[in-house]
């Protein structure tokens, strides 16, 4: 699946993309990394540990105070590192020098680790042996010319906030969900409400930036005039009369303004059944990137690949017999996220 995923439309950014929503993940640290490098304005294109370190373990100190629990391990010196620095018990030089001797044994060497394929282009060289630090190349530069680092660091945030949710209270135990309201997916535990992270946010790096129905170019940042809409694809309106939860994130995308209530949008329509093999293959993206919604997905539409596009047949076809017209709309760029 996620050889697909590169096969189309294999851009800098979709990349990026593949190395924070398809690594497998035995650490938070990764994410770390992502957003210190998309947040620095270095001078030159060797960043030394010593310039990397306190920005990287302050990220993860952050999250820290969020989530306990940042690695699959039980053990971990760079960890205890960033603890003793939020309860103040270590300065910052001493966190740094921490960091830059522990916090990057693994993470430089497996950032642009997949599973199944190298990837075409690299954004750094390790250079620890030769000049204390990494060097950012010309990708990378292209990287932050070509995209918006502002939209990667959320998608990076939002990954991880579901991966420390997921170590933290257990996947089978704390399904996600959708709250309509905030537009949030949440855990409940103990009768209470946890939210995790936007759903834009989570959504957002499986459709490569681009509205789920006609392609266009859409953003995650607040206040972006392209900023996306969370929409249903069986319209919400039909709730009381389908089986299943429309409010499950099998059934969410993200759309521009002009598909969800522009003139000649969705509205309460239902999508084309070509749609629906696009959310069938967006929905195996989910599944198959070790995604903290991947048990959250397989609960709500089944445990196997043929049940899961079964279950959407069903559903899709008994929102069309109660609305007869489906809705399909102009597209307005190549498909950058469909699976063939």
């Amino acid at each position: 699946m996620m050889i697909h995923f590169l096969d189309v439309e294999p851009t800098l950014a979709n990349q990026w993309r593949a190395i924070i929503l398809f690594g497998r993940n035995a650490a938070s640290y990764k994410f770390a990394l992502s957003k210190v490098l998309l947040s620095l304005s270095p001078s030159s294109d060797l960043i030394k540990l010593e310039e990397l370190a306190l920005p990287f373990a302050r990220e993860v100190c952050a999250h820290l105070r969020i989530a306990p629990r940042q690695a699959t391990n039980s053990s971990s010196r760079f960890l205890e590192a960033c603890k003793q620095w939020n309860a103040r018990e270590l300065t910052d030089d001493q966190l740094r020098n921490a960091t830059a001797k522990l916090g990057f044994v693994n993470v430089i060497d497996a950032f642009h680790n997949l599973d199944a394929r190298k990837l075409p282009n690299r954004f750094f060289v390790d250079e620890r042996r030769t000049n204390g630090g990494i060097r950012l190349t010309d990708d990378f530069w292209r990287l932050n010319a070509a995209s918006s680092p502002e939209g990667l660091k959320h998608e990076t945030e939002s990954r991880w906030r579901l991966v420390e949710t997921a170590w933290e209270l257990g996947l089978n135990r704390s399904l996600i969900a959708f709250d309509a309201q905030t537009e949030d997916l949440f855990v409940s535990q103990s009768h209470r409400r946890q939210a995790v992270t936007s759903c834009r946010h989570a959504l957002n790096g499986y459709q490569k930036g681009h509205c789920f129905y006609c392609y266009a170019p859409i953003s995650i940042v607040p206040g972006d005039s392209a900023l996306a809409d969370v929409d249903h694809f069986i319209p919400h309106v039909l709730k009381p009369f389908l089986p299943g939860n429309l409010d499950g994130v099998w059934n969410l995308v993200l759309a521009c303004v002009g598909c969800n209530r522009g003139m000649e949008g969705k509205s309460d329509r239902i999508p084309s059944i070509a749609s629906l093999g696009r959310l069938h293959a967006r929905n195996e993206y989910l599944i198959q990137s070790h995604h903290p919604l991947r048990e959250t997905l397989i609960m709500q539409t089944g445990r196997s690949t043929p049940e899961r596009a079964s279950y959407l047949q069903t559903v899709h076809s008994e929102a069309k017999r109660l609305r007869i017209h489906d809705w399909e709309p102009e597209q307005q760029g190549r498909p950058v996220f469909d699976v063939s």
